[in-house]
């Protein structure tokens, strides 16, 4: 059964993008899953089909519309209301794996995807609209981040990325930050690769991946390190 996904935007021409490519693509075009992309602007106001209008109370730029907004995701639950529905902001919860996980997992998303200021707090509110954030930065709109989401979504579908212990062994699925990686050639620029990794001792190896997790981990990760020692504790 296809994984659905409907992205709501003002520019569905910037779609499918990058998503067209790779293992991502070729699972699209086997129906692995399936992207709707609908134009916000279709439900816009008048001759003009205006989407946004001036922040009530002053301020710079301008908010998409409540009404318009609320029109479009109206019109895309339709067929499928049981789908969780996204809005892309940097004021949302920070997307983890194991939301990811869970929506790859579940009967598909809708992603709103804001512009200019942002979306009127009312069209939040009154659909349920679930906030997320790829991080502490900020965007020109959200198709790029509705792109980073469908592609961590799309890779844990059963047979996308041909190997299914893959993703269990990625960065955030055991709390930690991947372990490095190396191959061929044994030296590079002086750089040789770890004795241990070329010794054949798989418990070893083990045991070197682990610890190099939880050094990577320590270093660059200290909120997650400590969320991973209260866990293991």
């Amino acid at each position: 059964m296809s994984w659905p996904a409907t992205v709501l935007t003002l520019f569905p021409d910037l779609f499918p993008g990058p998503l067209a490519g790779s293992l991502i693509g070729k699972a699209l075009a086997t129906g692995a899953w399936s992207l709707e992309v609908q134009d916000i602007r279709d439900h816009g106001i008048g001759r003009h089909r205006s989407v946004d209008d001036t922040p009530a109370g002053g301020g710079p730029g301008m908010v998409m519309r409540a009404d318009v907004a609320a029109a479009s995701i109206d019109a895309a639950r339709r067929e499928r209301p049981e789908r969780p529905s996204l809005y892309l902001t940097p004021r949302g919860v920070p997307l983890t794996q194991a939301r990811v996980r869970s929506l790859s997992e579940g009967p598909g998303v809708l992603l709103f995807c804001g512009r200019f200021e942002g979306l009127d707090q009312r069209a939040i509110e009154a659909r349920g609209l679930e906030e997320v954030s790829l991080g502490d930065f900020v965007l020109a709109g959200s198709e790029v981040a509705a792109m980073a989401l469908l592609e961590a979504c799309v890779r844990l579908l059963p047979g996308v990325l041909g190997n299914d212990a893959s993703p269990a062994q990625e960065s955030f699925e055991g709390g930690l930050l991947e372990y490095p990686h190396y191959t061929r050639p044994q030296d590079f620029e002086g750089r040789e690769i770890p004795a241990v990794l070329t010794s054949g001792n798989h418990a070893e190896i083990a045991r070197w991946r682990q610890a190099e997790a939880e050094r990577l981990t320590r270093a660059r990760r200290p909120d997650l390190w400590t969320l991973y020692e209260k866990r293991k504790g």
